[in-house]
């Protein structure tokens, strides 16, 4: 059997994970319905419903630590990505070209991506904390729901403007908002049916050792 604390240790392992995840497999585009999204978009969930267990079952200091030490991560990540890229390859290595162009990002997305998630997430532990504060702690789906949706919200808003603002022409005030409704729509989604995780994961992490 788990004790706790490793139970919370995997989960901000599977967190960090879910984090990797959506900043580099999430650079691939697919189409879900006629909407154009990033396969991103399936690992999303998973940072929003685990901040929210945390959030239940310890506290908002403690999913708080979980956001910051993540970032922290990420900065990390980014920095170690951005050195590997531009470091020469060996002579006998033809693949840097594909090297960079999977794992290589532009400054301005890597900015986007970083401050999104941050403002984001701890916008997520902030409404659900509240939210559990007003209804004495009853009622888990509606902090669990309504803290991800606004939060999801003000991620993928936050995310395509500061990258794809005036990028070109195109790009403009009323365009960036055609993806943004669609693609937060499908976070919608998945945000409703990720609640019995949600409960389940309280469950775990509360169960007796």
């Amino acid at each position: 059997m788990f004790t706790r604390e490793q139970k919370k240790q995997f989960l901000f392992a599977l967190y960090l994970t879910s984090m990797v995840l959506v900043n580099t497999l999430g650079s691939k585009i697919t189409t879900l319905g006629s909407v154009r999204a990033s396969v991103g978009v399936f690992f999303m969930p998973l940072l929003f419903v685990i901040t929210d267990i945390i959030t239940e079952v310890y506290g908002k200091k403690t999913s708080t630590q979980f956001v910051n030490l993540s970032t922290i991560m990420m900065i990390f990540m980014f920095l170690m990505i951005g050195l590997c890229i531009i470091l020469p390859p060996n002579a006998t290595w033809g693949l840097q070209s594909a090297y960079a162009s999977v794992f290589g990002s532009s400054m301005r997305m890597t900015i986007a991506s970083l401050t999104s998630f941050y403002i984001a997430q701890h916008m997520d532990v902030l409404i659900f904390a509240f939210i559990k504060l007003i209804t004495k702690e009853k009622h888990l789906w509606i902090r669990n729901n309504v803290s991800t949706i606004i939060s999801q919200f003000v991620d993928t808003t936050i995310f395509m403007f500061l990258t794809f603002y005036k990028m070109n022409p195109d790009y403009t005030f009323s365009f960036l908002w055609t993806l943004i409704l669609p693609y937060w729509g499908f976070k919608v989604i998945f945000a409703l049916l990720d609640t019995p995780i949600c409960y389940l994961g309280v469950w775990w992490l509360k169960r007796s050792e």
